[in-house]
Formats: C-alpha cells, structure tokens, sequence
C-alpha cells in the first residue's frame, strides 16, 4: 500500500471548460424562459396573418390587446381608453424607448385598433409595433 505523502503539497487546478459549458447552458435556459414567459403574460387572441413579420427583440415591450369584442388589455390588466393616455404617458416617462406592440384579434373592429394606435401617436409614443402572425 502507497503511503500519502502529507508535506507535498500540489497546486489546486481551475477547470475552465466545464465552467464555460454551465454558463452558456444558464443563459440559454434564462433567454428560453424570458422568451415564453413574455408570450404567456398577454392574452391569447388570434392574430391576423402576414409574410413579412419580425420578432421584436427589444427589452422594454409592453403589449396592448384589442379583443375581438373590443376591450383594451394593457399588459393583462383591462383598461378603457379613457384611462389609456395615463397609462402610456406613465411608461413613457419612465422609459421613452419603450416599444408598444398592438395586439389586435383578426376579428376585432378596424376602428378599435385604429383608435389605440391613434392614443398611442397623441401620447407620445415613437415605438409601435403590430402583432401578426406567420402565415
């Protein structure tokens, strides 16, 4: 049987790789979850169909949904559009880059998207984007 010898002492190793592998596995699992945690937080409306969408990749998107009955969600919380102005000036002060996605069910009347769209120019908003969906 060895004998371990107490007085050598060797040098402690840092093993890189397998820190890097954990890592980027973190972050694509962080990136993952963001990605469908901002999907499940807006209502589920069925979106008109487009060829040409992007997928905003902005941090600061707050989405706004026109029902097909005509309610106003901003974020997951009803809302009228009387009170919507207040809302939207309230985000912008906080952070004037933030980007407002409309939401609008297919089914929903023009004028209800329209009339958001129209809140969203009189209160300042320069980011506006429109949800689709892929053909």
């Amino acid at each position: 049987m060895k004998r371990r010898d107490f007085r050598e002492m060797k040098q402690p190793t840092v093993m890189i790789i397998p820190m890097i592998d954990i890592m980027l596995f973190l972050l694509v699992f962080f990136m993952l979850g963001t990605i469908y945690m901002v999907q499940t937080t807006s209502l589920q409306v069925t979106l008109p169909k487009a060829a040409s969408g992007n997928v905003e990749t902005r941090p600061n998107v707050i989405s706004i949904t026109v029902t097909a009955d005509g309610n106003i969600l901003y974020e997951s919380d009803a809302t009228s559009a009387e009170n919507l102005p207040q809302k939207i000036s309230a985000t912008l002060e906080s952070n004037s880059e933030t980007v407002f996605l409309i939401r609008g069910d297919k089914s929903a009347r023009y004028e209800n998207v329209v009339s958001v769209l129209d809140l969203l120019k009189k209160s300042g908003a320069r980011h506006v984007s429109i949800a689709t969906s892929k053909e």
